[in-house]
Order: structure tokens, then C-alpha cells, then sequence
């Protein structure tokens, strides 16, 4: 398997050195400097070093910067920091939930201003809609995807044949994840769970990010495209809350209280939980150390499947020297191009936002080894962007409060939804 997976990201890396000589010099030394949020995805400083690397050698007269500034909120309040002081990064992956608190901040500057050329708009109309859709605001193109993710179903396989349920198949609506977690759900002698049907993660930061997937499998949507606006009390997000509540109280099938994401691949992978709901970036962890058959899978629908996208987009900053944004611009298109994003894949498990990545021999040779990394490409045209509105950290937070109100059963999911609805109304009115 090593061997196999070093020939093939050889093949991925070749064609980025010629796509790295083919974008030129710019004529005067430029520093680019490049926030990452490394500790999102673990420890990927070797593989964007290796990028940077091999940008640089073709580009001689461009020098880029890495800065790592931990995860994602880390990096996104050194960010504005370092813009606020009069030296912001030039360039930054940052959460694609971040877009209206950038624009109102007036740090970043819209990508499409640098769109120029035919090459550049080919480029541009080449990342997928979906993941487009959270990085358009007011007919501008604030950002472009990089960083990408999307959540899915795993599902032990060897649990759900000792409950004499079909292997192979997974559940596709609610009323079914219903049924097979009650199948899968076992008890010792004494009654206790040794093994939950499912576990969906409720604590803050995921919460939010999976019931925007449990609203849109029932029909709607949590905020609109202007992020100032959300539907909170709108009886189907009502409906959704309620049945990830009614998991645990009235069907038993689900971890009481909060099920945390950080514990959820463990929780799997010793056969705590039968099937998770978690991010396509947790493939390639339990592909290493699971020791039971599993599967991957679109999330269910009520009544139809849907899920939600995550992760962060590229940023160029506002007051950056011009010559340095001119210079972050060509890095841009090096890290988005079709064989970058599939050599990306490969190594990390995130999902390549551009459908030419997936259709370069690297990429495709992959799926063949690993076909389950197609189900995450293959849901993103049902899946809605992540919660995001102007002042996206404080609305955020009440609707987290919200939601581990009703999962811990201090308020009805109908309360819970309504407070939450009167408080960000208040804090989102001078947007509207």
C-alpha cells in the first residue's frame, strides 16, 4: 500500500512542477506572506512546505512565507490583527464561514478583481458551484476553495451483519437510520449500551456545522446568501432539532447528552457507536486502524439526502502591496490547479473543489483503489453551505447554545430555536 500510494502521488507532483515553471517571474522580488491554520488537518506543514517549495524554484523572484498559526480561529484572529496593525498577510486559508466577517472588517479584497485574462476565467468558472456558492457575496468572488470538506456516514459493516441487517446497506432516510440504529444498538447483561446506533457530535463547532445538514435533509436552509437573515423557527429546523433530540430520548439509539467530535472516530473505531456522522477528512484515520469492515455513505434524507460543506478558502488581504497580491495571485492558481487539488487529496482527504481534479490520472487511479472518496465528490451538489452570517462568531455561538440546550434537554427544541431566533434577529438587524 506504501509503495503504491509514493508511485502515485509521483504522479500527481509532476505535473505540478510544469504547471509551477509555466507561471513565470514577476519582475522584482516579492515577498508572500501565507497564514495556515495547520492544526486543523493535523500535521501538514511537510506538504505545504513541499508546495511552496516547488512554486519558488519556478518562480525565483516570488518568495513565500509560511505562516502557521494553529487552527482556524487562531489564524483568523492573527489575521485580523496583523491587517488591523498596518501588516497583514498577503494571502490566508481561512474558513469559508468567515467571508461576511472579512468583507465588514474591510481586510480582504475580492479575487475577481484579479481576474483578467481568458486563462483566469477559465480558471475561476472551473471550481464546482457548490463551494463557490460561500464565496460570492454581492456578485463578487471574495475567495476561492482549497481547503474543502463535506460530512458524511460511515457505518460499521460487521455490526450491522450481527444484527442480521444487510452489510452493504446503509440508511436513506430518517425513518430508516431509525430502524437500523435500533437494530444495531446492543445492550449487556445488565442493560446498559455497550454499543450506540449512532452518534451525530453536538459539541461547539460541529454542532452547528451538522444541523445545517439535518435541516437541509429536511428541506430548508438555516440562514440565506446575504447572512442576514436565519430561520430558526421555521417549523421544518423545529422538526430537524427535534428528531436529532428524539435519537437518544424517545429512540435510544444515540449517546445521552452531547456526543463529542473529537472522541467520534474512537468511539468508532472501538465499536462505542455503529455509525458516525463526521467529516470526509476522517477516511484516511480509520482506512489505518480500523480492524472491522466499514462503509462510507451520503447521509440520509427526509425526504431528501443532503449534507453541508465545510473547510476553508484562499483570502487575499485588502492593504497587502500591490506587487505582493500580484505575487499571491499566481501562488493561488498553483495551489487550486486541477493536479495540486488531486495531489492534495491524496494526501490529506479533503475534497478537491474542482471537478478537473478528478478526472487527472493521479486522482482517478486513487478512486480506484479507494472508491469510497467518490461518495464525498459524488454528495456535493446536495449539500448547502455552512452556517454563516455577519458577525458569524457571536450568532454562531447562540445557536451552539441553543442546540446543547435541547440536546442536554434543559429546553424543548421549540424554545431553545425561538430564544436563539429573538437574540440573533437583534444582532443581525443592522444588516438588513
Amino acid at each position: 500500500m506504501l509503495q503504491w500510494k509514493k508511485t502515485l502521488i509521483g504522479r500527481a507532483l509532476a505535473p505540478l512542477v510544469a504547471l509551477a515553471l509555466s507561471t513565470g517571474a514577476v519582475s522584482a522580488k516579492t515577498e508572500v506572506t501565507f497564514f495556515y491554520p495547520v492544526q486543523v488537518g493535523g500535521p501538514l506543514t511537510k506538504i505545504v512546505d513541499g508546495y511552496v517549495a516547488t512554486f519558488e524554484a519556478a518562480n525565483p523572484d516570488i518568495k513565500v512565507v509560511p505562516v502557521y498559526s494553529g487552527n482556524y480561529l487562531d489564524t483568523t484572529t492573527k489575521s485580523l490583527t496583523a491587517a488591523k496593525s498596518g501588516k497583514p498577510p498577503t494571502v490566508a486559508v481561512l474558513l469559508a464561514t468567515d467571508i461576511f466577517t472579512l468583507i465588514d472588517e474591510d481586510v480582504v479584497q475580492p479575487i475577481s478583481d484579479f481576474v483578467k485574462t481568458a486563462d483566469d476565467r477559465a480558471w475561476l468558472n472551473g471550481f464546482m458551484p457548490a463551494y463557490m456558492a460561500s464565496a460570492k457575496v454581492d456578485g463578487k468572488v471574495w475567495a476561492v476553495p482549497f481547503q474543502r470538506s463535506t460530512a458524511v456516514l460511515y457505518w460499521n459493516k460487521k455490526a450491522f451483519a450481527e444484527a442480521g441487517l444487510d452489510p452493504k446497506k446503509y440508511p436513506k432516510t430518517w425513518s430508516e437510520m431509525v430502524a437500523y440504529g435500533k437494530a444495531v444498538t446492543k445492550k449487556d447483561a445488565s442493560g446498559r449500551v455497550v454499543r450506540w446506533g449512532v452518534g451525530i457530535p453536538g459539541n461547539v463547532g460541529s454542532a452547528q456545522w451538522l444541523f445545517g445538514a439535518l435541516a437541509a435533509q429536511n428541506g430548508v436552509r438555516l440562514m440565506n446568501d446575504a447572512g442576514n437573515k436565519t430561520d430558526l423557527t421555521n417549523p421544518k429546523v423545529v422538526e430537524a432539532l427535534k428528531f436529532w433530540v428524539d435519537l437518544n430520548k424517545v429512540h435510544g439509539i444515540h449517546p445521552p447528552g452531547i456526543q463529542e467530535w473529537g472522541t467520534t472516530p474512537s468511539d468508532f473505531l472501538e465499536e462505542r457507536i455503529a455509525m458516525i456522522w463526521t467529516t470526509t477528512g476522517n477516511l484516511s484515520n480509520l482506512l489505518a486502524n480500523s480492524k472491522f469492515e466499514f462503509g462510507l455513505a451520503p447521509y440520509p434524507g427526509n425526504p431528501a439526502p443532503a449534507s453541508v460543506l465545510g473547510g476553508g478558502n484562499l483570502y487575499i488581504f485588502k492593504n497587502a502591496p500591490a506587487a505582493e497580491k500580484e505575487a499571491a495571485m499566481k501562488f493561488i492558481k498553483f495551489l487550486t490547479s486541477d493536479e495540486l487539488l488531486a495531489d492534495w487529496g491524496i494526501k490529506t482527504g479533503y475534497v478537491a473543489p474542482r471537478d478537473g481534479a478528478w478526472k487527472t490520472e493521479a486522482m482517478k487511479a486513487y478512486a480506484a483503489k479507494v472508491p469510497d472518496i467518490l461518495v464525498a465528490r459524488d454528495q456535493i451538489p446536495v449539500s448547502v453551505p455552512e452556517w454563516s452570517t455577519h458577525e458569524n462568531a457571536r450568532t454562531g455561538k447562540v445557536l451552539n447554545d441553543a442546540l446543547a440546550a435541547a440536546l442536554t434537554g434543559k429546553k424543548t427544541p421549540e424554545k431553545a430555536l425561538a430564544d436563539a431566533q429573538a437574540e440573533i434577529d437583534a444582532i443581525l438587524k443592522p444588516y438588513r
